[in-house]
């Protein structure tokens, strides 16, 4: 009789359930909602409390947008700088941060949450739910998705830090020379950090943005009295006109202006982290506010100088303040950089449990926050990728051709991702869904289409870097799907290797042995191993599997599912969330409470090492085996990976063909 403790989790917004109302987290989700019992004087404090910590995570990439935005959008008019084409320009640029960060992201995106957590994959989980099963085209979307993000996560570390240092040249031309090296150098201080975790420097993030904010739309607010009529940017018709009206220099600035959104996608990926009334709060009524007055401060300086239109944010700044700015500039540009790479950690920690990549280690750099965590091969590949970049590219102004085109991607996928969810979650009718979402859509094609016109002047790289990514996720994906099937068809279930063992009595050893297995219905290759060669068998076995849900986290209660098989062998199934960290032996702490007796101390865990050789027809190409076994390869060894001390486990390997 299988005794069922936990059952899977269940999940949230069934079909025909309507969203949250605007302004309330999901079901389960703490923050940004209010405790129960907690006065609401506490509360706002709370809420105030994570709407200053998010200016340090969730804005640092959007808000460092103007040190480039205006100025690469103003470049492409050669020289001829004219009255309709700033007031154009910046027209787009507001709009921009109107419709598709406030409209899209705040105020829409974030009701389309998973439990609280946002982002690409959280999304295409939540799609796929609302679909009930998983479907090619949502889950191809939301690996497309995930893959363009990295490109960004490269990139924006970059381009952020060099338009910080070239400040540097505004102060005296002297410093050009050490900006390239001081860039690089200040990348592999960043990097480097990371494996000694962001917790205590994440204390300052908050206020240092604060400041930076507050500078910014103090500057801005200063100059706009300079040329008042920039307060016609206001008018939508003023930028409609410009984009239309002057062909395809209009469509190359539009490319350009898409640069004040790029951070869009990290306000919905980072959801998680502060909750939905934080995050709507700082950008409705601090970080919005201090942009829009920011691009109306430089369009009004270069209306009055057009000279200012090379470096209009420096610009801004008096002589004696020039030098504080570049300094508060480069310490934004560096928590940008800080706030994109843990995202980067984040989204791998995602496709992991998601089954898109191999394992690969995790590492946790605060006890007591657990979105705090350190990825080492991750964070050597970004590495590696910015620091190609820097040297290829050399300054941002040429760097900024290669921004921008992945995450118009991301935009456009997450875009008809919310379709899915808007249809079939939401329920509303299909005639009002494709309205609403067409609306996004519409602008999120103009901006990439805009943007495809960077191919070749660098918008190839992140390209190429989501196309790879891509590839490496389907490989992984197709490759681990054949080793499944093949290892079950070559397995025996275990009932009937009970029923065997029940008669031919092997030798018994005292302990409890833990044999960890994909599928806790077939016997693992680990035991059968054990069982051939030292023909021996403990007195508990323990068969344990580890499950990832399709919710970002599984409350306690519903952490574990044990199933008695015999007397001899119980089944366990351990299920985490996507943005859990699955630590055995945390959970076996639980079993204990759950009424299962056994020693730890004599307790042995039993992990099977295979090795992969490609077949004559695996059902992939010969490129492809060859790429699945090299990731195979590099996958964090179990113990590790599932926290396990490394001085009671047991290694059985095999070799086995795809």
């Amino acid at each position: 009789m299988a005794q069922q403790i936990a059952h899977e989790t269940p999940a949230s917004g069934k079909p025909g359930a309507s969203p949250p109302p605007a302004g309330q987290t999901s079901p389960g989700h703490h923050a940004g909602h209010p405790p129960a019992g907690h006065p609401p004087a506490q509360h706002k404090t709370a809420v105030a409390g994570l709407a200053l910590g998010s200016l340090g995570v969730v804005f640092g990439d959007i808000g460092t947008s103007p040190l480039y935005a205006l100025r690469e959008s103003l470049h492409h008019m050669k020289g001829e700088v004219t009255d309709t084409g700033v007031i154009g320009t910046v027209s787009l640029l507001i709009w921009a941060l109107f419709f598709t960060v406030t409209a899209k992201y705040v105020l829409f995106l974030m009701r389309a949450d998973n439990k609280g957590e946002g982002g690409t994959l959280s999304l295409m989980a939540l799609a796929q739910r609302a679909l009930g099963h998983r479907t090619a085209p949502v889950f191809f979307l939301g690996v497309a998705g995930a893959a363009l993000f990295s490109g960004d996560a490269i990139i924006t570390p970059a381009i952020s830090v060099l338009s910080a240092l070239e400040g540097l040249e505004l102060v005296t031309p002297h410093f050009s020379p050490y900006v390239l090296p001081a860039t690089i150098v200040l990348l592999i201080s960043i990097f480097w950090v990371q494996s000694h975790g962001t917790a205590r420097v994440a204390a300052f993030f908050g206020p240092i943005m604060a400041v930076f904010f507050l500078s910014m739309g103090v500057l801005g607010a200063m100059h706009i009295h300079d040329s008042p009529r920039i307060l016609l940017a206001f008018d939508p018709i003023r930028g409609l006109a410009f984009l239309f009206g002057h062909g395809l220099l209009g469509f190359v600035v539009l490319g350009s202006v898409f640069l004040a959104v790029t951070g869009a996608e990290a306000l919905y990926a980072d959801m998680g982290h502060f909750g939905r009334l934080p995050i709507q709060g700082a950008w409705l009524l601090f970080v919005l506010p201090a942009l829009v007055l920011n691009y109306l401060g430089q369009g009004a300086l270069v209306l009055s100088n057009p000279a200012a239109v090379e470096n209009p944010f420096f610009l801004m700044a008096p002589s004696w303040a020039l030098l504080p700015l570049v300094l508060l500039a480069t310490m934004a540009t560096i928590i940008a950089s800080q706030a994109v790479i843990t995202g980067a950690f984040s989204l791998a920690r995602q496709a992991i449990q998601l089954g898109l990549l191999p394992r690969m280690l995790i590492l946790h750099t605060s006890e007591t926050q657990e979105g705090q965590i350190y990825l080492p091969r991750v964070n050597r590949l970004l590495l590696i990728g910015v620091l190609i970049l820097v040297l290829m590219f050399k300054s941002s102004s040429a760097l900024a051709s290669a921004y921008g085109i992945a995450v118009t991607c991301t935009m456009v996928v997450t875009t008809l991702l919310a379709f899915v969810v808007v249809w079939k979650l939401w329920r509303w009718p299909l005639w009002l869904s494709v309205l609403f979402v067409s609306a996004f859509l519409i602008v999120d094609l103009a901006f990439l289409s805009a943007n495809l016109l960077k191919v070749v002047d660098g918008g190839w790289v992140p390209l190429l870097l989501g196309a790879c990514a891509m590839i490496v996720m389907w490989t992984w994906v197709r490759g681990a799907d054949l080793l499944a099937r093949k290892t079950r068809r070559d397995s025996i279930s275990m009932r009937d290797l009970i029923r065997m063992l029940e008669k031919s009595k092997p030798i018994r050893v005292a302990g409890t042995a833990v044999f960890l297995t994909t599928s806790p219905e077939v016997a693992p290759s680990a035991f059968m191993h054990n069982l051939k060669h030292n023909k021996v068998m403990h007195e508990r076995v323990l068969l344990m599997s580890v499950k990832t849900e399709e919710t970002p986290r599984v409350p306690p209660e519903k952490r574990i599912e044990i199933t008695k098989l015999s007397d001899d062998f119980t089944s366990i199934v351990l299920h985490f969330g996507f943005m859990e960290s699955p630590r055995i032996p945390a959970a076996m702490a639980s079993l204990r409470k759950a009424g299962l007796k056994f020693d730890i101390m004599t307790t042995s865990f039993f992990v099977g090492r295979r090795k992969i050789k490609p077949a004559q027809n695996s059902g992939m190409p010969m490129w492809q085996d060859k790429l699945f076994i090299a990731l195979f390869r590099q996958s964090a060894n179990p113990t590790d990976y599932f926290s396990i001390p490394s001085d009671r486990v047991v290694e059985l390997g095999e070799q086995l063909t795809i």
